[in-house]
């Protein structure tokens, strides 16, 4: 008598949970991300083989371009509303809310502080288009000194990183360290690529 065989379906494979799963974790990385803002002055930093690593949250960055203009950067939100504020009281200039919010969503900027009120008023696109001459760092007009000190008040909790450029003059460097001890900032971060280490033979 011959043997009967039972019909064989293929195995059918449900790939919902797989889809829902993919869209779950695509939310979950979009929602914990957080953006860099737009760097204004891009700056090629020198290599270095250290691997001491500077902090993730309260950096004050001085930045200093090849052609020598100093930028001045908070990544903290709160620090730079409360840091906005007693600029505002030092110089006597008056920031709207609006203004305040818009400071407080730069990365860096590099103007005068005659020149950042009207600046925080510009749309986003004319903001892009500014040449922004620098922050004073002369002895007659030591911007960046208020700038870094009125910062440390706003948040204590701040550590200073300089990024300069590896083609820029070491005058301003200078200058810029000069500026921090003047300050009573004697400890702060060089911020350099990373490069490997040589072998020992």
């Amino acid at each position: 008598m011959p043997k009967v065989k039972p019909h064989r379906s293929s195995p059918s494979l449900d790939m919902t949970p797989m889809v829902d799963l993919a869209f779950l974790l695509v939310t979950f990385f979009m929602l914990i991300s957080k953006f860099a803002p737009e760097e204004v002055l891009v700056v090629d930093t020198p290599s270095a083989t250290t691997e001491i690593k500077a902090p993730d949250a309260n950096i004050i960055t001085i930045s200093i371009g090849n052609d020598e203009r100093v930028f001045f950067g908070v990544d903290d939100k709160n620090t730079k509303l409360r840091l906005i504020d007693k600029i505002s009281e030092k110089y006597g200039v008056a920031f709207t809310d609006a203004e305040k919010q818009t400071f407080s969503t730069l990365g860096s900027f590099g103007v005068p502080i005659a020149q950042l009120k009207s600046y925080l008023s510009m749309a986003p696109d004319q903001m892009k288009q500014v040449n922004q001459p620098g922050i004073p760092i002369d002895s007659t007009s030591n911007e960046l000194g208020d700038w870094v000190q009125l910062a440390r008040y706003s948040n204590p909790q701040s550590v200073v990183a300089i990024k300069g450029d590896q083609t820029a003059g070491y005058p301003v460097a200078g200058r810029v360290i000069e500026i921090l001890q003047d300050k009573n900032i004697n400890r702060f971060n060089l911020v350099t690529d990373m490069e490997a280490k040589p072998r020992n033979l």
